[in-house]
């Protein structure tokens, strides 16, 4: 499993209105593609004291799969236009990595999954 991730910046006065971007329009258009290998993602959001950062963290099980996604250029930044005019900066590459292991939640008792799949950088 690849897990792919993206951060970008917004003033606390357009943090909202990205959030709610994310929610209500980009996230419908990226499981309208219906991409084989994509798994879902988070977003993840922490108040900086001047702005407010958001992580983007997507799943998918294959490079193939970000490039399907993303392009043959996958780790370029997947920033719409409306994102991008109410963020005020944008990290330009995303990050790839390998997932090796998944932790299930002590509650729940689940053992970790390990997993031991080569990642191939064409």
């Amino acid at each position: 499993m690849i897990s792919r991730i993206r951060h970008g910046y917004a003033s606390h006065a357009d943090a909202d209105a990205y959030e709610s971007l994310f929610r209500t329009e980009i996230i419908r258009r990226i499981q309208d593609r219906r991409i084989p290998g994509y798994r879902g993602l988070h977003l993840l959001r922490r108040d900086l004291g001047q702005e407010v950062e958001f992580a983007t963290i997507m799943w998918f099980d294959s490079i193939a799969a970000v490039r399907e996604f993303a392009g043959e250029d996958y780790e370029a930044a997947v920033v719409p236009v409306e994102a991008r005019e109410l963020l005020s900066r944008f990290v330009a590459r995303s990050q790839q990595y390998e997932v090796l292991v998944e932790g299930g939640s002590q509650a729940s008792g689940a053992v970790p999954q390990l997993h031991r799949r080569a990642v191939k950088r064409d």
